[in-house]
């Protein structure tokens, strides 16, 4: 093979490393150095010296090591064997990321899991070009942009779910709302992912967030807009949940055509809508339908277990409160004495305990119950391998993957602690 007399950098601009494909040099050899490139001569696996900028010849004044390594005949000239790696120190600020794959995440304001993805751009520059081929490079013939995001793929990712959840938890943000967060989240991933980078002799110049985006056809994502979407329609016309069940009695009541009030209540509704007077109007046909209710035959009415009125027997939701008067509403009770307490009272009034009201009904729970007896509301329970709060029905950590809870293989009996024998079948476990 031929004895190369000049070498040039011929890679692309998105290269960051790149050998010389000829690795049959002569101490007269011409090695071109670009700006914004640096030359790295390497012989038998061992960096022998590093070009800056500018015009460099190959001889024994400027690589004294060559006279160890390089049989020298006459004259001083003679061919050696070597690599030459041009490394591009340039500034490359596009190169696009993204997550693969979604990322579950619970909201902290509306409790559902969400599927999230990102994606965005960060720019990168070498510094030590050594550090660089040495530890990240080391025998590929080309590394450009695209295999960076490769290999650090695994380390933005796993930044991004962290930066998300701290933000979700922590300052008890919505999952629709953390795009408002943008700038606050690239700046936080940047500290965080520049010093591993460092390690490579790569400086993290930027890194940027373009969108944090969650899948529309999702159908927990569907369910929230829905209600969100809802909810502001009730805002703008000016009237809530409970009041919009009472005009959907009403407005059943008035379709009957059998019943008496049906006039009147037909009449009452339409008076309200149409003056835009809610409230006010709602209230006083409100109060002459419980009239007529409570002039009705108690044999043909009902109580409502919620405010009292008496509604007919075939009326489902109370025209007064909108309750649902088929579901008795149950007492609470002390779960130490069985005293009756109410949902605000702090201290049972017959033993003097302290309560522990459900989250979720407010019966009183045991203080070592690990559910409520009148609900089935389990308390929530934390993760033995993250310390993440979860839900008391996840089988596995939504945050770590740790398998939360075990199953007997045989008869499919669910295991609680370290149990070696299932205690439904006696199987081995």
């Amino acid at each position: 093979m031929a004895i190369v007399d000049v070498v040039k950098y011929n890679g692309k601009p998105d290269v960051l490393a790149w050998k010389y494909p000829n690795e049959e040099l002569g101490t007269w050899t011409q090695l071109i150095v670009n700006e914004s490139q640096e030359a790295i001569l390497v012989k038998s696996g061992k960096v022998l010296d590093v070009f800056g900028s500018g015009r460099h010849t190959l001889d024994t004044a400027n690589i004294p090591i060559l006279n160890n390594i390089v049989n020298l005949p006459f004259g001083g000239r003679s061919p050696f064997t070597a690599e030459v790696w041009y490394i591009n120190k340039g500034y490359n600020l596009d190169i696009k990321w993204g997550t693969p794959t979604p990322i579950q995440i619970q909201d902290p304001k509306y409790g559902i899991f969400i599927p999230v993805r990102s994606n965005g751009v960060f720019g990168i520059h070498v510094t030590d070009g050594k550090k660089f081929l040495v530890k990240l490079v080391t025998t590929m013939s080309a590394f450009d942009t695209t295999t960076v995001t490769k290999y650090f793929r695994s380390l933005y990712i796993t930044k991004i779910k962290d930066a998300i959840s701290t933000y979700l938890i922590h300052d008890q943000i919505s999952m629709l709302e953390i795009n408002a967060y943008i700038d606050e989240l690239s700046e936080y991933l940047k500290e965080k992912i520049q010093p591993v980078m460092a390690e490579y002799g790569i400086e993290l110049v930027s890194f940027y967030v373009n969108e944090i985006s969650v899948p529309e056809d999702d159908t927990a994502v569907k369910q929230l807009k829905d209600a969100l979407s809802k909810r502001a329609e009730m805002n703008i016309i000016g009237y809530n949940y409970q009041q919009e069940r009472s005009f959907d009695t009403l407005e059943g009541a008035a379709k009957n055509t059998g019943s008496t009030a049906a006039p009147l209540l037909g009449a009452g509704m339409g008076l309200s809508m149409g003056l835009g007077m809610g409230q006010g109007v709602g209230t006083t046909f409100g109060n002459m339908a419980q009239e007529i209710q409570i002039n009705t035959p108690n044999d043909a009415t009902k109580e409502c277990p919620k405010c009292h009125t008496r509604v007919p027997q075939a009326q489902r939701f109370c025209g007064n409160c909108g309750a649902d008067t088929k579901q008795a509403e149950p007492s609470l009770t002390c779960s130490a004495c069985g005293g009756i307490v109410t949902e605000d009272t702090k201290f049972c009034p017959e033993c003097g305990r302290k309560l522990n009201h459900c989250p979720n009904c407010g019966n009183d729970m045991a203080d070592d119950a690990p559910k409520c007896d009148s609900c089935g509301y389990a308390k929530p329970q934390q993760c033995p391998g993250c310390g993440a709060t979860i839900s008391a029905a996840s089988k596995f950590c939504p945050e770590c993957g740790h398998v939360l809870t075990k199953f007997c293989p045989k008869c499919n009996f669910q295991i609680d602690g370290d149990e070696k024998f299932c205690p439904e079948c006696g199987e081995k476990l």
